[in-house]
């Protein structure tokens, strides 16, 4: 193991070296939070796709294809059009808007102070996907070197949070596009093929398996459709997919390079299915689908590619972590703990700025590794992070974008009656049912609706700012000037 140990070494010390390196570059609060907004689509395109595509995707993604097949792909695979959705018809939109947060376009849309409500709900969400990719360490820790539970969480999430602290977005965007290499060889380009060829062939995985495993809607159709709500509805929404939209360069870069993100996604749920499928073929007795991924990468693949393909995994959680991490830290800075002191500055002296949201993400890595060592039911907590941003926030953030009636008032009582109805009907059917965001969604939906009619219409001046900025001609929007050394 010693090469699969030196591959894994100098991958992570990469990891930092790369946080230091994109510390020199985050000198104002627009460099440190959204890389100052001047991503080309190469760059964007990978980072896009290493964020959405995190250990749920790459060890979960298998985990699914152990299981049910070729239809495992389709949690994987509704990621991927949730981007598409968001890159075609709202990113170019979102990218002109010029904001930090979700919850910025909320108030500069209905002209009201949203931003807390929406910003504590938004943190949960981000908290709690920073935490489950920071538990998946864990895992892949305990593969390489039979590490503790304890020690294999606070190594990772120690690595992940100094990079990010150091350079903030311009680390985070350096690291993940090595990631998205990396994922790109190790999961598609080696195991993918590897693992085919290892169980014989499609032939003979078609011989040994039931035919449901090569049924495309295998998984079932309930299924299906419960991915589509929480996953393809929450790439529309998320702080962590919002906040790499805003480091774009322009918003043709956010449309077509997300767009190529999302069609990647699309291949990764596939091979993921695939390489689980062929899993179920070498070793059908596993006791947990999960464990697929890490016994076909230790069993079946050489010394040297063995360690690439498990720096892969690693890399696929780091994306996710950090990407989480970081819009946990903005929203929790920028969103609650700002307006709860009444100081909002977007102009404010760029040193102070840096300090104060590298200060947040140091605090949010503490509390996001402290929660991980605590929590053990990962799928859990992830639910409830999903079903709350799409119980609660779907509906007003989509709404403003498309529905010029819908008010602050309307906004608020979606977000409020959501959110209640979505914690009620996981107390009463259980965490894992489908109840909470079939019905968080549609009483969210009638909220929103009914009160935004029954109250005074926004502010046409409101509005007439809002579509200014939507546009990009707005004249009091001053960019933040480019350091010498761009």
């Amino acid at each position: 193991m010693a090469v699969d140990y030196t591959v894994i070494v100098v991958y992570l010390a990469g990891m930092l070296a790369m946080g230091w390196w994109g510390m020199r570059r985050a000198k104002s609060k627009s460099e440190f939070l959204v890389a100052g907004r001047r991503l080309g689509p190469t760059m964007y395109s990978g980072t896009m796709a290493a964020i959405v595509l995190g250990g749920a995707s790459t060890i979960g993604g298998v985990g699914l294809g152990y299981q049910y097949g070729l239809s495992g792909a389709w949690m994987v695979f509704t990621i991927g059009l949730g981007l598409l959705a968001l890159s075609i018809f709202f990113s170019a939109r979102i990218a002109r808007l010029k904001v930090y947060t979700v919850s910025e376009m909320l108030d500069l849309r209905y002209g009201g102070r949203s931003g807390v409500i929406s910003g504590l709900v938004m943190w949960a969400y981000t908290l709690m996907l920073a935490v489950t990719s920071t538990i998946a360490y864990a895992t892949i820790f305990d593969v390489l070197f039979d590490m503790n539970r304890t020690v294999a969480i606070i190594l990772g999430g120690s690595i992940v949070v100094a990079y990010s602290t150091l350079g903030g977005m311009w680390s985070i965007t350096l690291t993940d596009m090595v990631q998205f290499v990396v994922k790109t060889i190790g999961v598609l380009l080696l195991l993918l093929p590897i693992a085919v060829v290892k169980a014989g062939g499609f032939s003979e995985m078609k011989a040994k398996l039931p035919t449901e495993y090569f049924d495309p809607l295998g998984i079932g159709g309930e299924t299906i459709f419960t991915y589509v709500l929480i996953y393809t509805f929450g790439m529309l929404i998320g702080q962590d997919i919002w906040q790499r939209v805003f480091t774009a360069r322009s918003d043709r870069t956010a449309k077509w390079g997300g767009t190529v993100a999302g069609t990647y996604c699309l291949v990764y749920a596939l091979a993921g299915a695939v390489i689980g499928t062929a899993a179920k073929v070498l070793y059908p007795g596993l006791g947990s689908p999960d464990d697929a991924f890490a016994t076909i990468v230790k069993d079946e693949l050489p010394v040297g590619v063995r360690g690439l393909v498990l720096a892969a995994a690693l890399a696929a959680v780091m994306s996710t972590s950090s990407g989480a991490l970081i819009a946990c830290a903005t929203v929790a800075n920028n969103d609650i703990w700002s307006r709860l002191r009444g100081v909002v500055r977007p102009d404010g002296d760029a040193h102070d700025e840096v300090k104060g949201n590298r200060a947040f993400i140091l605090l949010m890595g503490i509390a996001v590794i402290g929660t991980a060592i605590a929590l053990n039911n990962v799928v859990e907590a992830l639910t409830v992070a999903y079903n709350l941003l799409v119980g609660g926030l779907l509906v007003p953030i989509l709404g403003g974008l498309l529905w010029r009636r819908g008010t602050v008032q309307g906004a608020l009582a979606s977000v409020v009656v959501g959110g209640v109805a979505v914690i009620t009907l996981m107390a009463t059917h259980g965490i894992l049912a489908n109840e909470p965001v079939y019905y968080g969604l549609l009483s969210s939906l009638a909220a929103y609706i009914a009160v935004s009619l029954m109250t005074k219409p926004t502010d046409a001046a409101v509005l007439a700012v809002w579509r200014e900025r939507l546009a990009g001609r707005d004249p009091e929007l001053v960019s933040e000037p480019v350091p010498a050394h761009q």
